[in-house]
């Protein structure tokens, strides 16, 4: 069975699906064109959707003649439709596309829904169960060594954003390019250890418990909010997302340090030519007070 495999560069568990599906006898098939192109593709297809929802798309359409592909489930904030039933979603919106599944990138619900799909690219139970047993080791979130929170002659600000988004080095690097050219030494939050996010998003009160992708920004603002290092944080979404606006407006709001609210879509016409007035506001100390145009 041909499986397209359309593992995110935003992985959690990177590799685990691609060494799962050769244990089974699949042949794993990649998108045949580069991120830069499928993005362009799918921009043609969905123009009015989130960016992250174009690359999705666009990989989708790259894929050579394929049985089934497998995509990764993000993870989803409060009221992101998208995020939490892509295949779904993509399968309305776009006739011809081949059978689409979601699976998912953290530990605790992986062996259960790898064996389902063993189960159906292999259909033979004993092979299923020793692939899984092959893979396991990948099955757990790799060490990540923890960013550098300072560099000579910078002031740190924090990138909080989905790991869709920020993840994905074909819609990151114009921000990644303005951020260094305003001087401004970034960390962000999709280089943070997960487990050690989830742990700190743990603090949230039970009620105001939400889905992952919330836990997930809100746990990478704490834990990097407490850093004297980091004097200030940029919330980014993806254009004409609003779910992601919406609780990277929240969190902003709840912030005592300066904040900066930025959208990304097409990488090509990108600009932030505010990031120099807020690193302004970092370096000064200033607090993100708007500024009265009637002042004197």
């Amino acid at each position: 069975m041909r499986v397209g495999l359309l593992e995110s560069r935003a992985a959690r568990l990177p590799g685990y699906w691609a060494a799962y599906l050769k244990e089974l006898g699949a042949q794993p098939v990649k998108p045949a064109l580069d991120d830069a192109r499928a993005l362009a593709l799918g921009r043609q297809s969905l123009p009015g959707e989130p960016v992250t929802v174009q690359l999705a798309l666009g990989r989708i359409l790259a894929l050579p003649k394929v049985d089934l592909a497998l995509l990764p489930q993000w993870a989803w904030v409060s009221g992101d439709s998208w995020s939490e039933a892509l295949p779904e979603l993509l399968s309305r919106r776009i006739s011809g596309l081949p059978t689409l599944l979601s699976v998912p990138d953290q530990p605790d619900t992986l062996e259960s829904a790898a064996a389902e799909i063993g189960m159906r690219v292999a259909q033979n139970a004993g092979q299923v169960r020793r692939a899984l047993e092959k893979v396991q080791p990948l099955a757990s979130d790799p060490r990540a060594a923890p960013p550098a929170l300072s560099r000579a002659s910078r002031v740190t600000a924090a990138v909080i954003g989905p790991r869709a988004l920020l993840g994905e080095p074909q819609l990151l690097w114009p921000l990644r390019t303005a951020l260094d050219a305003a001087e401004l030494h970034a960390v962000y939050s999709h280089e943070l250890s997960v487990p050690e996010v989830l742990r700190r998003a743990e603090r949230l009160p039970e009620g105001e418990r939400s889905a992952p992708g919330d836990l997930e920004l809100f746990g990478a603002t704490s834990l990097l909010g407490g850093k004297g290092a980091v004097r200030g944080f940029v919330f980014v979404a993806p254009a004409r997302d609003g779910a992601a606006q919406a609780a990277a407006a929240r969190l902003a709001a709840a912030q005592h340090k300066p904040t900066l609210l930025l959208t990304l879509d097409d990488p090509e016409g990108a600009s932030f030519p505010e990031l120099t007035a807020f690193r302004e506001r970092l370096t000064l100390g200033a607090h993100a007070r708007p500024t009265d145009p009637e002042a004197p």
